[in-house]
């Protein structure tokens, strides 16, 4: 445990933005699996697309994510609806 007053604060803080990047890592895991499972089943998914391209980039700004992991997840999500999107046609 710290003695120093500064260091316990340093914990302290860094517990906070530990639960707080959880829940927004979550979230961004969560909108990725929403339209990876919209695409399975061949439904339109381009707003759940959207919508995780969306919360991925906002973890990437906030810097819970790094900006190209972000990218590639959208990427490949992308890829992935065109591709169902084209051999549903």
């Amino acid at each position: 445990m710290a003695n120093i007053h500064s260091a316990i604060k340093r914990i302290r803080s860094s517990k906070r933005r530990a639960v707080r990047n959880q829940a927004a890592r979550s979230r961004a895991r969560g909108a990725v699996k929403d339209a990876r499972l919209a695409i399975a089943s061949g439904e339109d998914a381009t707003g759940k697309v959207n919508a995780a391209a969306s919360v991925l980039d906002k973890a990437a700004e906030k810097g819970i994510i790094h900006k190209r992991n972000a990218a590639r997840r959208k990427s490949r999500l992308m890829k992935a609806a065109a591709a169902a999107q084209k051999s549903g046609k």
